[in-house]
């Protein structure tokens, strides 16, 4: 039995040189696990003796990290050429699998035998001829204004959790970063003098986000509660946002206020902490913000990634439009 040092070259990449996320590599791992259980077996199926592992399993999540393998699974991954790709594209569909989710692993292997092949290890990529499914386009969900501003002002802020909720909620919305950015913030990421915030994304790639004085006012607000806590109990003295004993919140921690809010809001309890992400960049859009720089301020790395959001401002362009055409402007000629 040996490990696939294919693979973990490939996983490497990623993380070292790409810069690709820890999350982000499990899942390059555990697509990879299952293309070459497939390989195999043709099953794909669950783990069984002599089961073809590239990525062990933690807490119901893939690690991309190399475990025993058969030996001959470097073999079989180097042999694939565009029938096997289909065949496993056929075998997702059989299963079942999303599109987003068979197009998610069609791109895996896409880049992994790129690899290959710019490593010298292939001399085509057998997944160059197989055209990524059609995606069902779906809009993001935002909320209104008044919907955003009656959950911002639903958590208390005469207690310091209370006040470290609302500080959560306003920072999203004002700033339109990640949940896992938010997170990640540190006491000295909050610049209140030149109002912004230093963010660490995707790819571990840093930007600056401007934050609004009324957030920045809310976050001082939940920093002098937090401040004072901090000298009874043993907190983490650089982290923002904590939890109850002192420690970074997690973002699904964070998933969890947000659906105790909302209901208490009385909003839709399907909205997620990334809709209020949704919201900022489509009411940027709506009041004249340019494409560019909502792309910037989201730190999308492409502007196709942000010209979803133009599919939501259509009531404003056709508001524009009519009061903007001369056509539209001219009053109605009668006689007709």
């Amino acid at each position: 039995m040996e490990e696939s040092a294919t693979v973990q070259e490939f996983l490497s990449y990623l993380k070292f040189e790409k810069r690709f996320s820890e999350h982000t590599a499990k899942c390059y791992g555990a697509d990879l696990s299952q293309f070459a259980q497939f390989l195999a077996d043709g099953s794909g199926g669950a783990p069984h003796e002599g089961h073809v592992s590239l990525a062990g399993e933690q807490g119901g999540t893939a690690t991309a990290v190399a475990t025993q393998t058969t030996p001959k699974v470097d073999q079989l991954l180097l042999s694939v050429d565009v029938n096997s790709v289909r065949a496993y594209l056929n075998f997702l569909n059989e299963q079942q699998y999303s599109k987003a989710t068979i197009a998610r692993k069609l791109a895996t292997l896409r880049s992994f035998y790129k690899f290959l092949v710019k490593r010298n290890q292939l001399a085509a990529n057998p997944v160059m001829a197989i055209r990524t499914p059609k995606q069902e386009k779906k809009l993001p969900q935002f909320l209104e204004y008044e919907q955003v501003k009656r959950l911002l002002e639903t958590p208390p802020t005469d207690n310091w959790l209370g006040a470290r909720d609302r500080a959560i909620l306003e920072t999203l919305y004002s700033t339109g970063i990640r949940v896992s950015e938010l997170v990640g913030l540190n006491m000295d990421d909050v610049d209140f003098l030149g109002e912004v915030v230093h963010v660490r994304g995707k790819g571990k790639k840093e930007r600056i986000a401007p934050i609004s004085s009324s957030a920045l006012q809310v976050i001082q607000h939940y920093m002098e509660f937090r401040n004072k806590k901090a000298q009874s109990c043993n907190f983490d003295s650089k982290v923002l946002f904590v939890n109850k004993h002192g420690r970074r919140l997690s973002t699904r921690s964070v998933r969890r206020k947000m659906d105790k809010y909302l209901k208490m809001a009385g909003l839709d309890p399907s909205i997620s902490p990334h809709t209020l992400r949704h919201s900022f960049a489509t009411h940027m859009l709506n009041n004249g913000a340019d494409l560019r720089s909502v792309q910037e301020l989201l730190g999308h790395q492409s502007l196709s990634t942000t010209q979803v959001y133009t599919h939501l401002t259509t009531r404003k362009l056709k508001e524009v439009y009519q009061n903007a055409h001369p056509r539209e402007a001219e009053p109605e000629e009668s006689g007709w």
